[in-house]
C-alpha cells in the first residue's frame, strides 16, 4: 500500500489489479502513459528503498493487444491465507480526509497486542486484517492523521518480545488505489 500510494501520488497512473504471490509479496498492475508509468516506477523504487525492501518495478511500453489473458489474473481464493489473492479495484470511498495505518508483524500475539494498544491509545478503527503467509500478518486502521500516528507508534512499541515488527506506517490521505484495496 505504501508503494502504491507513492506511485499514484507522483504520476497519473491507475491501479488495474493487485495480485498476491507466495513471497509474500504483491504484483501491482497499473495503466497510464509511458512517462507516468516510468515516474511511478521511480517513486516505487524510492519508497521501497526508504523501507529497506527490494522490489522489481518494470514498465512495458505499448503492450501487445492480445497479452491481457497472460497478465490479467482471474479471481481466486487462497484457503491457506484465508483471503482472495486477486484484487480488482472497485469503487473507493469518497472521503479521503483520513489516514490509514498499518502494523505488520511476524506472529499473531504481537499483532494482537499492538492493535489492542493502538485502539486504546487513540480514536481509530480497524478496517482490515491480512494474513500474508509465513506467520506475517498486517492489521490496517483508519482515523484522523494524528490519531493514526499515535496509535501506530503505541502499537509498534508493544511488539517487542512477542514477535517481530515487520513494518509500521501511516498513509495520510490515501490514494484511490490504496482505498480500493481496503474492505468496503
Amino acid at each position: 500500500m505504501i508503494v502504491l500510494d507513492a506511485m499514484e501520488k507522483c504520476a497519473g497512473v491507475t491501479l488495474t489489479q493487485a495480485e498476491l504471490n507466495d513471497s509474500p509479496g504483491v504484483c501491482l498492475k497499473l495503466r497510464g502513459s509511458l512517462a507516468d508509468l516510468e515516474s511511478a516506477a521511480i517513486a516505487a523504487r524510492e519508497a521501497a528503498e526508504r523501507m529497506g525492501v527490494g522490489i522489481v518495478a518494470h514498465t512495458i511500453a505499448s503492450p501487445a493487444v492480445d497479452s491481457n489473458p497472460a497478465w490479467e489474473a482471474v479471481a481466486d481464493f487462497n484457503r491457506l491465507i484465508e483471503q482472495p489473492t486477486v484484487h480488482n479495484p472497485g469503487k473507493t470511498m469518497k472521503d479521503q480526509s483520513f489516514a490509514v495505518g498499518l502494523i505488520e508483524t511476524q506472529g499473531f500475539a504481537a499483532v494482537f497486542e499492538a492493535i489492542d494498544t493502538a485502539l486504546k491509545t487513540a480514536a481509530v478503527e480497524v478496517v482490515a486484517r491480512e494474513k500474508l503467509g509465513g506467520g506475517f500478518i498486517t492489521v490496517v486502521i483508519k482515523g484522523d492523521v494524528a490519531a493514526v500516528r499515535a496509535a501506530v507508534d503505541a502499537g509498534k512499541a508493544k511488539v517487542e518480545g512477542l514477535g517481530k515488527l515487520i513494518a509500521a506506517h501511516v498513509i495520510p490521505n490515501p490514494s484511490p488505489g490504496v482505498l480500493s484495496l481496503l474492505p468496503k
